[in-house]
């Protein structure tokens, strides 16, 4: 069963990257940039919109080391201390959100998609906690995450 759900998911990966609609609450960036420049690009617009790559993950590199080649695929975690002391003065459960991911996609051409589940989104839950401070936190970041996503993708 485990194999097949790892066969699965590696197979929903490329098409996930090239699907034109959007999920719920999703921002998605169609580029014409690699994979490896989008990745770069996104951290370094991270770093100019004044928050800090905190954790990074994809399954790339390691599948290539067992001999298994899929598209690049990097989940690249945001935050900085003072949303996160932010956050926590409104709601300790929220904090479970942070760092907030922005996820890169290769596509099957050689491009690469850039995409993030809004902040808003991901706080939505957690509002009736943290009430409207929270919320304009939510709002600031999707400000920032909007504004790294168009620097990245330009």
């Amino acid at each position: 069963m485990k194999s097949l759900w790892s066969a699965l998911c590696l197979f929903a990966l490329p098409a996930w990257a090239e699907n034109t609609e959007p999920l719920s609450g999703w921002a998605v960036y169609p580029t014409d940039k690699s994979y490896q420049q989008l990745v770069h690009d996104t951290k370094s617009a991270v770093k100019e919109n004044g928050l800090i790559v905190v954790t990074q993950a994809g399954p790339t590199k390691a599948a290539a080391a067992r001999g298994i080649t899929i598209p690049g695929n990097r989940v690249i975690g945001v935050f900085n201390n003072d949303y996160a002391v932010r956050v926590l003065e409104t709601s300790t459960a929220a904090m479970i959100e942070a760092p907030i991911r922005f996820y890169v996609t290769e596509n099957d051409d050689g491009t690469a998609t850039l995409s993030y589940k809004t902040p808003s989104f991901v706080f939505a839950p957690y509002v009736y906690e943290g009430g409207e401070p929270l919320a304009d936190i939510a709002e600031e970041l999707d400000d920032k995450f909007q504004a790294i996503a168009e620097s990245a993708v330009k």
